[in-house]
Formats: C-alpha cells, structure tokens, sequence
C-alpha cells in the first residue's frame, strides 16, 4: 500500500471503536513498521498550561490540550507549523510536523502556530491495511487548516462533506446512531 503520510484518516459510519469514533487523525509516518498519527478533533477540558506547563510556550494561553490518541496517553506530542519545514524532527506535510524529544524552542523562533497532544494513534504492521481494507477509514488530502481548524469538534463533518455530495449523508450521522 501506498504511504499515508499526510493524509487524513477520516473514521468511517461502521467504526465503533470509542478510540476513533467520529475522529479525524492525521498521519505522520506510515511505513512498513506500521503507521502513526494525531487524533485532531478531540479537545480535551483541560488547557496545555495545566497539564503540561513546560509546552505552554508553544501555545496561545488557554490553549487546550488535545487527545492524540489512545497510546501513551500520558506523554505529550507537540505538532506545528514551521517557518521553514527544516524545523521539524518529523516532517509530515507542507510546513507541519513533529518536534520530538527535548522540546526548547520558543514560539516566536522559526514555529508559526502549534498544538499539544496526550498520547498519540499507532498501528502495528499491516494493521491499518487490514483496517482500511474493512471500510474503517475514508481517505483525504490534509490541509493545514484542518490541523489547526478552530472548530475541531466540527473537523470530521467538515472534511467528510469536502470529498463530495455522496458523504453529505455520513457527514450528518450522529455520534451515536440510536439518535438518529
């Protein structure tokens, strides 16, 4: 299969799982040891000030602190836009990446804007093929818009109705389909 790396994984109408239910997950890596990735539209009730003050510099105060994924939930990962894609540990797409490791670098030097994540998405080898080959995930280009969207609970509705009128349906689902 083809790397997914910067792509949206956009969580399918037949996707359950309470991990990914309704998400949108950027990739940053996706290779034959298996893939990795963000959640993006899952704010969480807590600010990156409170939960992890050494990023606080990273971000707007107030800024809250998103959930990655159901991995390593309690170790932060820090994504951002880059003056120059050169500063990213890990790039992922256009000017966005990673910062990995020991993170020092103010705001203000070479980072335009960046999120904090609790934890991240992996999959093991072959697990998101075997995944996508079951319909679990819709595929998109991403933008930087989406990645740093000020709307996140409305990203997965958003990007579903950007691939076209035939996942306007999907895109009005409920969360939970016994309220329909």
């Amino acid at each position: 299969m083809k790397s997914l790396k910067g792509q949206l994984l956009i969580s399918s109408g037949g996707l359950y799982d309470p991990n990914f239910r309704h998400t949108v997950v950027l990739i940053g890596e996706h290779n034959a040891d298996g893939a990795l990735g963000v959640v993006l539209n899952r704010a969480l009730n807590v600010t990156v000030d409170q939960a992890v003050p050494e990023l606080g510099a990273f971000v707007p105060h107030g800024e809250a602190l998103y959930q990655g994924g159901p991995v390593q939930p309690e170790s932060p990962v820090l994504l951002a836009q880059f003056e120059e894609f050169a500063g990213a540990d890990l790039h992922i797409f256009d000017s966005v990446g990673f910062l990995t490791g020991d993170v020092t670098t103010p705001l203000d030097e070479g980072i335009r804007r960046a999120r904090v994540y609790a934890g991240y998405s992996g999959w093991a080898p072959g697990q998101l093929e075997a995944e996508m080959a079951e319909d679990s995930w819709i595929i998109e280009v991403a933008r930087v818009d989406d990645v740093f969207t000020d709307s996140p609970d409305l990203l997965w509705a958003r990007v579903l109705r950007r691939k076209g009128p035939e996942y306007e349906r999907l895109a009005r689902m409920p969360f939970d389909p016994s309220m329909n």
